[in-house]
């Protein structure tokens, strides 16, 4: 090997070592960083002006969007409201962005959304990637069936039974744990899975029957049978870490109970 070439490997590797110092240091403060420190959504909110609240498009009662006027609407539309008054004194400085079971927590982690306001249950697995506020709304699973049905309740479901269901809902977890035997059809949204019912490509959708509920007011030839067997308690949920913001989401939510106002946005949307 001539001087020359010596030479060169011996730059080469001297920076290559260098580079791979920098790198492990960078890897080690990323390390130290304490995420609840990096992540304010409340500061992120004022700087920018409004919040941008993940809801549903496809629930009546907590939030569906009006396909002639576009405009959205439910209990959960009120709540994002109601957080744009708490962080910024006026309730229109909101902006709804659509989510799907399936896609709600993915945008909270990107950042494209602030805050999940979307008859979302709080489960174990959840908790590992966001957090969660106090709850606002229990509901409970339960089947949805046309009238005169022969499906009385989980016990009448069976191999030759096709139950609708949406992905990634904890409804579709449920009924696989308790009917195995059962067949799945898994829809994008509530409003595809009811038109799936109603155009008979399955023989009972599953979910909340809070979200069923308002499918029996869109169409009265359909019933809940077989009551409820699981309890879901729906909460807001927010970035990982993130303890300033849930502070402030549970401040909002008292607030609105102790004045009455929770009361009223449920008389208007639930009973």
């Amino acid at each position: 090997m001539n001087k020359i070439t010596a030479r060169m490997l011996f730059l080469f590797l001297l920076s290559f070592t260098i580079l791979l110092s920098g790198c492990n240091n960078s890897d080690l403060s990323d390390e130290t960083i304490d995420p609840a420190e990096v992540f304010d959504t409340v500061a992120v909110i004022q700087e920018r002006g409004k919040v941008i609240a993940g809801v549903r498009f496809d629930t009546r009662l907590f939030g569906l969007k009006d396909s002639k006027s576009g405009k959205v609407e439910g209990l959960d539309i009120d709540m994002a409201r109601t957080l744009a008054k708490k962080i910024l004194g006026d309730e229109t400085k909101v902006e709804l962005k659509e989510v799907t079971s399936s896609t709600q927590i993915p945008l909270l982690k990107d950042g494209q959304i602030d805050v999940i306001i979307a008859a979302m249950s709080i489960t174990e697995d959840r908790k590992k990637e966001v957090d969660f506020s106090d709850v606002y709304f229990y509901a409970g699973q339960s089947l949805l069936v046309p009238k005169g049905s022969p499906i009385t309740g989980l016990d009448s479901l069976s191999s030759d039974t096709t139950v609708i269901a949406v992905k990634g809902s904890t409804s579709v977890k449920s009924i696989k744990d308790k009917v195995p035997e059962a067949k799945v059809a898994e829809y994008d949204d509530y409003q595809e899975a009811f038109t799936a019912l109603q155009s008979e490509q399955g023989d009972v959708l599953t979910a909340d029957n809070s979200i069923l509920l308002g499918m029996m007011r869109d169409d009265a030839n359909f019933e809940m049978v077989g009551g409820l067997f699981t309890n879901e308690s729906y909460s807001i949920a927010i970035h990982k870490g993130d303890q300033k913001m849930v502070d402030t989401v549970n401040e909002m939510l008292k607030e609105l109970k102790e004045s009455g106002e929770y009361t009223k946005l449920y008389e208007k949307w639930i009973e």
